[in-house]
């Protein structure tokens, strides 16, 4: 337990399984994952869009193998980026073996629409030869006719059977690096089949509230979703699922993460809603230097309030803080403490420059300690 309890989160013990480069499940960070939505065979297209997926944070990327043509460009594809690439397989065991031959480092299939055990066998071998994991996918809205006749609607108690049958398929063929996925559009419904498959397997879970909307709808419903289940320690790995560029995909992914203290990866700002009592523009000053700090990546907390009300005790807590004064004066806080004044100055490139120099100095002593940590190992 830590100094401050009712901020701990006690994570499902999972087994760990491995998507390329990156762990899943274990103590393995929650990675972050989008899928692109460029036609696969675009190997250009899509690459580009894995690679701004990339540069926004995402730990793993899916691209959609519906057809053969995909498949090969697959095989370019993951030639030219170095994150690990999902190949999405639906129907046809055959795309599950060419998306392996082809360098995914994930296959996501439901078993029990690939055919026999037979064609189950040969995607499982292909898995096993070429170093693949697989996630099963189940989603509410795909579920088998007989838990629909057998439930009369999709249910948590469905969705669970479902997985686990699927699961049953895989470990019949001794395999065992998989995760699985149990999604809804319903968030309840979600957040209830993910709970009953928690208890139900030691598998690391892909957390998703599918279809969940548009980027302010979606973003609000994959929060409520996602933040309960990842509060109660729920989850592995997730993605959140916007009808939006996936580069914000990876941004709500991350910032759902960082608001629950579990992956920290840029700039946490914080700031006031604005009110009568500011005395400097917030809403276009905090607009303005989100995009201008986007770049940083390095984890720090900046604090941007209107008025002295909260200013100074939000500052206490925060890397670097500013509030607003009168007469267009203001003070900048460092470490929790009163630094400089600001009088008719840009408010947003002074505290740029601010946030850039504190991101190099913390650079400089995570290297500095690396390098005495490798010098003390030889």
């Amino acid at each position: 337990m830590s100094v401050r309890p009712y901020r701990d989160i006690l994570r499902r013990k999972s087994r760990q399984i491995r998507v390329g480069s990156v762990l899943v499940g274990g103590d393995a960070p929650i990675s972050v994952q989008t899928m692109t939505n460029t036609l696969t065979q675009d190997v250009a297209a899509t690459v580009a869009q894995i690679k701004a997926a990339e540069a926004a944070g995402a730990d793993i990327v899916r691209v959609s193998c519906p057809d053969e043509e995909s498949t090969a460009g697959l095989k370019e594809i993951v030639k030219q980026v170095t994150v690990p690439i999902v190949a999405d397989i639906h129907f046809h065991y055959k795309r599950g073996i060419e998306a392996a031959e082809a360098g995914a480092a994930c296959l996501r299939i439901n078993p029990g629409n690939i055919g026999s055990a037979d064609r189950v066998r040969e995607v499982v071998k292909a898995a096993k030869d070429h170093g693949c994991s697989m996630r099963i996918g189940v989603n509410a809205g795909s579920l088998e006719r007989d838990l629909l006749e057998k439930y009369g609607e999709p249910c948590p108690e469905a969705m669970v059977e479902s997985a686990l049958d699927h699961m049953k398929i895989l470990q019949d063929h001794d395999f065992h690096e998989f995760k699985i996925s149990v999604k809804a559009s319903d968030p309840f419904l979600a957040v209830a089949a993910y709970q009953g498959l928690a208890d139900a397997c030691d598998y690391p879970l892909h957390l998703g509230i599918t279809e969940a909307g548009g980027l302010r709808t979606g973003t609000v419903k994959s929060s409520i979703g996602l933040g309960s289940l990842l509060w109660a320690g729920i989850g592995d790995t997730i993605r959140v699922s916007l009808s939006a560029d996936p580069v914000e995909e990876v941004k709500v992914g991350f910032d759902i993460l960082k608001s629950l203290n579990l992956r920290h990866r840029g700039v946490n700002l914080i700031s006031c809603p604005s009110c009568a009592r500011q005395n400097f523009d917030v809403i276009k000053t905090v607009e303005a230097l989100e995009k201008r700090i986007a770049h940083i990546t390095t984890p720090m907390s900046v604090s941007i309030i209107g008025c002295v009300v909260n200013g100074p005790g939000e500052a206490r807590e925060t890397d670097i803080g500013f509030t607003g004064g009168g007469n267009d004066t203001h003070m900048v806080y460092m470490a929790g403490q009163q630094h400089h004044r600001l009088k008719n100055q840009d408010i947003v490139e002074h505290m740029a420059e601010l946030i850039e120099k504190k991101a190099a100095e913390i650079e400089a002593a995570k290297a500095a300690e690396k390098a005495k940590q490798s010098a003390a190992a030889e």
